[in-house]
């Protein structure tokens, strides 16, 4: 009854949490995940992937620390393939809420110290001690053990002997005592994590799934002897049964008279031998199962959202009303928008305006596609393509790299891996370490470098000379976001429009905050 109530608990405080972020967006209490992010990856530092108010501290409901962990992989992973099986897997989770939710109800019911990692790789490289011979010794000597009490009883013989078979006992465990110390305390490190996860394995044996990522996670943990969850269940217990050795007053009797720490090392070698290759499996479908619930409790919490139509590569993005889903849903401005294979767009606008926020919008559209996610948009198709930006250059006085240094890897970053596969390319404001006439030289350059490779994507600017770009390159479009000066006030209205932006507030704004004299 206490672990029934205990579960409900648990449930309770799951529901809470999804109405509560639903209702007020507050979510600052999740883990952010900032300890995944990558140094020069091809687009986590600037799309707010990670980190406080971050797309994974909104996305992640994860109950294990090595679900977090391939949660963000599956966000890194910038992989194009499979996106309708993804979908097809999160559509089927979404539709399960139940399950999902008793699964992460009892994940969160057993708390673990030790990661799997460590676990497999213990398990991996384990070298067996117990000699082949304990199969049956620890047998043969309790039965003896029983004989000689019997007979100790019965008068026939005296304490003195029982005391020499006792000792005895002692000194075939004491042979062995420095190892079974070290595997004692090895299995104790890992026994929660074992109890945890072959009840979650229940959980998958025992459900129907009909998409094909679901039932590929399922088949690998099935076998034709005995359930996965039943063989973890039976490691368990022989850990539980070792552990007894930390009672003084059982463990002195029983290694003395039952040979019982060799006996159930023994069983745990024995298990291990059997089982070493498909424990990292077992794991694996935990994690991953534990990792995709959270995309599905996000596509069940937004079922508004679009599965992106998936079109041949080449056809670029045709999205109606696209936001950014960590905007609240009544202040957020969506906007329509189209680009197709091979075109680049430079966006214009003043400051404020809403340009970098797009860039934001478009990119993690990309990702979410991607990844399988439904998408905040009215309709979309998209034609899977893999997503590189440069938005957050930052110097580095550790390594003594000026900022201009540090823009110009990074570019150089994206140039060599253009070379061998199609990206999508975001820029934002790119050469803003040198003199505004160097800036437009070699900004016009490098877009041209990015054209000729056939690449797709968005480079927002506040160079209005870039723009020229696009009557010598029909596959460069000029877009903008505006900013009007109303009764003395600044307005925006969020809207991607057609063309080149000619109003500018950097003015109005230092005057407005008295920053400058009127």
């Amino acid at each position: 009854m206490k672990k029934e109530k205990d579960k409900l608990k648990a449930l309770i405080q799951i529901n809470k949490l999804e109405l509560r972020v639903l209702k007020t967006r507050d979510f600052s209490d999740l883990a952010d995940g900032k300890k995944f992010e990558p140094v020069d990856h091809a687009y986590a530092q600037d799309i707010d992937l990670f980190g406080r108010k971050s797309f994974f501290q909104f996305l992640n409901r994860t109950a294990l620390k090595e679900g977090k962990a391939r949660l963000a992989r599956i966000l890194l992973s910038n992989k194009t393939t499979d996106i309708i099986k993804k979908q097809e897997a999160i559509k089927e989770l979404a539709s399960k809420a139940d399950w999902r939710q008793n699964y992460s109800a009892t994940a969160t019911l057993v708390k673990t110290e030790t990661d799997s990692k460590f676990i497999i790789n213990w398990i991996r490289n384990y070298k067996s001690f117990v000699p082949a011979y304990m199969k049956w010794l620890p047998t043969l000597f309790s039965i003896l053990s029983i004989g000689v009490l019997a007979l100790y009883y019965l008068s026939i013989i005296g304490g003195s002997q029982v005391l020499l078979w006792y000792l005895i006992g002692m000194i075939i465990t004491g042979v062995f005592l420095k190892k079974l110390k070290i595997l004692s305390e090895t299995v104790s490190k890992v026994q929660d994590t074992f109890q945890q996860y072959h009840q979650l394995l229940d959980f998958l044996e025992t459900e129907t799934f009909e998409s094909e990522l679901m039932k590929e996670v399922k088949d690998s943990i099935i076998s034709e002897s005995q359930k996965a969850s039943s063989t973890l269940k039976d490691f368990s217990k022989a850990i539980d049964a070792l552990d007894q050795r930390n009672n003084f007053l059982f463990a002195i009797f029983a290694n003395g008279l039952l040979l019982w720490d060799l006996r159930q090392s023994y069983r745990i070698e024995k298990w291990i031998k059997k089982h070493h290759a498909a424990v990292e499996h077992w794991f694996e479908a935990v994690e991953k199962t534990d990792a995709y619930n959270s995309l599905g409790n996000f596509a069940f919490n937004h079922h508004h959202y679009t599965y992106p139509d998936i079109v041949p590569e080449g056809q670029g993005t045709n999205a109606s009303e696209l936001g950014h889903p960590l905007l609240h849903p009544e202040k957020r401005i969506d906007n329509d928008f189209r680009i197709d294979g091979k075109q680049f767009f430079i966006i214009t606008g003043a400051n404020m305006a809403g340009k970098s926020t797009f860039l934001r919008t478009v990119a993690l559209q990309i990702v979410m596609s991607n990844i399988g996610l439904p998408v905040c948009a009215k309709t979309c198709s998209y034609s899977p393509i893999k997503l590189i930006t440069s938005m957050r250059t930052s110097d580095s006085l550790g390594d003594d790299e000026s900022y201009f240094f540090s823009e110009l890897k990074r570019l150089k970053f994206i140039v060599d891996k253009i070379q061998t596969e199609n990206y999508f390319i975001i820029l934002d404001e790119i050469l803003k370490g040198t003199n505004s006439t160097d800036k437009a030289i070699g900004s016009r350059k490098f877009v041209q470098r990015l054209v000729g490779t056939n690449s797709t994507g968005i480079i927002a600017t506040h160079d209005l000379s870039l723009c020229e770009i696009s009557e010598e390159l029909e596959q460069v479009e000029n877009y903008y976001f505006d900013a009007e000066i109303v009764n003395d006030e600044l307005h925006f209205d969020y809207h991607l429009k057609d063309g080149i932006c000619k109003n500018m507030n950097a003015s109005f704004l230092l005057r407005k905050m008295k920053i400058v004299e009127a």
